[in-house]
């Protein structure tokens, strides 16, 4: 039967094989937009970081680990020391993180230069983000710094963070 998949995958649509490159999402445009108006924008706004996290191909589970691939040793560590960077940074205002930050102290901790702005902006006016969602990406983004051990915000840090906001945006506007 059309528009009843299987609901294994929790995709923001009904049947959940959208962008899946084994199986064929079916679904109407129509059935999409009833799917994710269930759930609010100012719900959505809410939520840091949106990943799209694909089914894991079996020969990806029975084969060799890559040798690119970071160990979870080595991440348990970045994640260590860019805590303890926030926690340095944020202790005199009575917090331990950045996603603790009030307004004010985003103002303070995740100044970003003027290449930054211009590309905030641009996603911002092009993604209709909120305001909230402006605040949400500094703090990622400085998060993203910190786990790089980078004391400034790069272009980079925010295009990432931007990227993680862009995902609900591909569905829910």
């Amino acid at each position: 039967m059309e528009g009843r998949c299987d609901r294994s995958y929790r995709k923001p649509q009904p049947c959940g094989f959208w962008n899946d490159p084994t199986r064929e999402c079916r679904c109407t445009a129509l059935q999409i937009q009833r799917y994710v108006g269930r759930i609010s924008g100012p719900l959505l706004d809410r939520i840091d970081i949106h990943v799209d996290v694909p089914a894991v191909k079996f020969r990806e589970l029975t084969g060799a680990t890559p040798l690119d691939i970071e160990d979870s040793a080595s991440i348990r560590q970045r994640v260590i020391r860019a805590r303890a960077r926030q926690h340095a940074r944020l202790a005199t205002d009575g917090i331990f993180s950045n996603a603790a930050m009030t307004p004010r102290l985003i103002r303070r901790y995740c100044g970003i230069d003027a290449e930054s702005e211009t590309m905030l902006e641009r996603a911002m006016l092009r993604l209709g983000l909120s305001a909230r969602a402006y605040d949400r990406i500094l703090k990622v983004s400085r998060t993203i710094a910190d786990l790089e051990d980078s004391e400034e915000i790069k272009s980079a840090h925010v295009s990432e963070a931007v990227h993680y906001r862009s995902l609900d945006r591909t569905y829910w506007t």
